[in-house]
C-alpha cells in the first residue's frame, strides 16, 4: 500500500492517497473534537516527512510531540492496520525539531516588529482605523529614519517620540494625536502581559531552519508547542499568517514540484479568521493562493467548513472530513456546507454519513490526475506508526538539546536599535539644554556682577589729600594736649574712689 510518490492515508472500497505532486495545493480536516483529526494529522505529517518533504505544525494538546519517539503498537493500531488491509504497518520515529514561543517546551521561535509589519500587528493589538493609521505613520517615520524595529520597547519609543514631536509629525504625515498613541500603548501591554514580548526580537527565526532533511532523507517536523499559546489567540493567529506570509516573501518561485518544499498544518484555524477584517481575510486568501507556486502547502485543521472564508476554502483540494453534529441550526448548516464540497458519491449521502463516521472514520477527496477531485470516500484512517500521545517532558528536553539548532535561537540578542537610538537622542537633547541653561545662568551672574561693580564705583566717597598746613598742624597739637589732660582727669576721677579707699 506504500507508494513512493503518495501518502498513503486509510482505505474505503480502495487504498486513498494523496499525491505528493498535488500536496502543495492545501488541504482541509475537519471533524468535532474526539473524532481522530489529531491522529489524521499525525498520519499526514509522518507521510510527507517520510516522503523527504519538512512539516511544520502547532501541537495544540501536546499529543502531536509522539511523533518523536519510536511507536509501540497498541491494540487498536494493530488492529486498524488488519482491517484496512495495511500488511506493510509497522513501529516508526520522525526526526523531530520543537518550537515554543515562550521558549518552555522548545527552541523559542521570534519575529522583529518590522517583519510583522502595521496589518498584522494591528490585528493583533485590535486597532480600530484610526489607530491603525497611525501604526502605519510609525512604521514609515522609523523607515524614512533608519530606526530598527526590533522588539516591544523599539515601537514604544518610538510612539513616545512620536507624540513629542506630534506637530511636526502630523504636518509631515498625517494626523497624531495623542489618544491614538495612548490607546496603541495600552494594547502593546495587553500583548506584553500574554507573553508577545518573548516572540519579538532576535535572533529571528530563519524559514530554512524549518526546511530542514536528516540524513536519512526524512523531512524534520518542526512542532510548535501551543497549549500555552492557545491562551493568547491573537498572538497565535497571528504568528501563523506572519509566518505564512515570510514563506511567501522568502522562498523562490518553482512552479508546479513533484513534491512539496514544506507543508503547514494550521490547527485551530478558525482564529486566522475570527474578527479578522476584510482586507486581512483578502491577504491571507491572495497568500494561500500564491504561495503554492513557492512549493508550499497549508493545510488548515478546525472543527467546521464554515470557520474558514468561502475565498480561502476554494483554495484547498484535498479534504479530510471527520464526523460532525448536527444539533443545532448552525451546525445543520455545517453539515450542508461540508457535504457540498465533496464530488458527490453515488454508494451513500454525503450529508448523511458525515453525521455517522464513527472515530477514525473520515469522508475523504483528494486531487488526482490533472489536479480533479476524486469521488468522496467513506475512509478508515490508518493508524500512525509513531507513538500516539505526548511524550514525556524529560524526553523533550534531550530532543531539545540534541537538536540541529540547538543554541541558534536560545539566547536572545538586543542589538542596537529604535529605542537605543532614540535614548541617545533624547540624552543628547537634555545635556544640550542643560548646557545652554548653565550658560544663560552663567552670563546673567557675570552681567549681575558687572553691575554691582559699576554701583560700588559710584557710590565710593571721594578721596582728600592729608598733607596739613602749618596752622592746622599748631591748632591739631593744641587739641591733642588739652584732649590728652582731659582724658587723664577723666581717668582719674572715675578711678578716684579706689584711690581715696588707700
Amino acid at each position: 500500500m506504500l507508494v513512493d510518490d503518495k501518502i498513503f492515508l486509510g482505505t474505503s472500497t480502495q487504498p486513498e492517497y494523496i499525491a505528493l505532486k498535488y500536496g502543495n495545493r492545501h488541504g482541509l480536516v475537519t471533524g468535532a473534537t474526539g473524532t481522530g483529526k489529531t491522529v489524521t494529522l499525525q498520519v499526514m505529517a509522518e507521510g510527507f516527512s517520510a516522503a523527504g518533504v519538512p512539516v511544520f505544525a502547532a501541537d495544540i494538546k501536546g499529543d502531536l510531540s509522539g511523533v518523536a519517539n519510536m511507536g509501540k503498537a497498541q491494540g487498536w493500531q494493530t488492529q486498524r492496520a488488519q482491517d484496512i488491509g495495511f500488511t506493510e504497518y509497522k513501529d516508526d520515529q520522525f526526526p523531530v525539531i520543537f518550537w515554543d514561543l515562550f521558549g518552555r517546551q522548545g527552541h523559542p521561535i521570534r519575529a522583529t516588529i518590522s517583519e510583522m509589519g502595521a496589518l498584522l500587528l494591528s490585528r493583533m493589538l485590535e486597532l480600530n482605523d484610526t489607530q491603525e493609521g497611525v501604526l502605519n505613520i510609525a512604521f514609515k517615520v522609523a523607515d524614512d529614519e533608519g530606526l530598527l524595529l526590533l522588539d516591544l520597547k523599539d515601537l514604544r519609543a518610538l510612539l513616545v517620540d512620536l507624540q513629542n514631536r506630534a506637530k511636526e509629525i502630523s504636518t509631515q504625515y498625517g494626523n497624531v494625536t495623542t489618544a491614538s498613541i495612548g490607546a496603541i500603548q495600552r494594547a502593546l501591554l495587553v500583548l506584553e502581559q500574554q507573553g508577545a514580548e518573548n516572540f519579538f526580537g532576535e535572533r529571528a527565526l530563519d524559514i530554512r531552519d524549518l526546511m530542514r532533511i536528516d540524513r536519512d532523507g526524512r523531512g524534520f517536523i518542526s512542532i510548535l508547542a501551543a497549549d500555552e499559546l492557545m491562551r493568547a489567540p491573537r498572538l497565535y493567529a497571528t504568528f501563523l499568517l506572519w509566518m505564512l506570509s515570510e514563506l511567501f516573501e522568502e522562498l523562490p518561485e518553482v512552479g508546479d514540484v513533484d513534491r512539496p518544499k514544506i507543508v503547514f498544518f494550521f490547527d485551530e484555524a478558525h482564529l486566522l479568521f475570527d474578527d479578522a477584517p476584510k482586507v486581512l481575510i483578502d491577504k491571507v486568501e491572495q497568500v494561500v493562493r500564491l504561495v503554492r507556486s513557492k512549493g508550499v502547502g497549508v493545510y488548515f485543521v478546525t472543527q467546521n467548513p464554515i470557520d474558514i472564508p468561502e475565498s480561502v476554502l476554494a483554495q484547498l483540494g484535498n479534504r479530510v472530513q471527520h464526523a460532525l453534529r448536527a444539533y443545532t441550526p448552525r451546525e445543520q448548516k455545517a453539515v450542508r456546507v461540508a457535504a457540498e464540497t465533496f464530488r458527490p458519491n453515488p454508494a451513500f449521502s454525503t450529508e448523511e454519513v458525515i453525521t455517522q463516521l464513527g472515530i477514525g472514520e473520515a469522508l475523504v477527496s483528494v486531487l488526482e490526475a490533472k489536479g480533479i477531485p476524486s469521488m468522496v470516500g467513506r475512509t478508515l484512517i490508518r493508524p500512525p506508526s509513531a507513538q500516539v500521545g505526548p511524550i514525556l517532558p524529560e524526553e523533550r528536553r534531550a530532543f531539545i538539546a540534541n537538536s540541529p539548532v540547538a543554541g541558534v535561537y536560545d539566547t536572545a540578542v538586543d542589538r542596537d536599535s529604535a529605542f537605543e537610538v532614540l535614548a541617545r537622542k533624547a540624552r543628547d537633547k537634555q545635556l544640550a539644554e542643560e548646557r545652554q541653561q548653565q550658560e544663560e545662568q552663567d552670563a546673567k551672574e557675570a552681567k549681575q556682577a558687572q553691575s554691582a561693580e559699576r554701583r560700588y564705583q559710584d557710590d565710593r566717597p571721594v578721596r582728600r589729600s592729608t598733607r596739613q598746613t602749618p596752622a592746622e598742624a599748631a591748632m591739631n597739637s593744641l587739641a591733642r594736649t588739652v584732649a590728652n589732660r582731659l582724658g587723664s582727669a577723666l581717668v582719674r576721677g572715675i578711678l578716684g574712689s579706689l584711690k581715696r579707699g588707700r
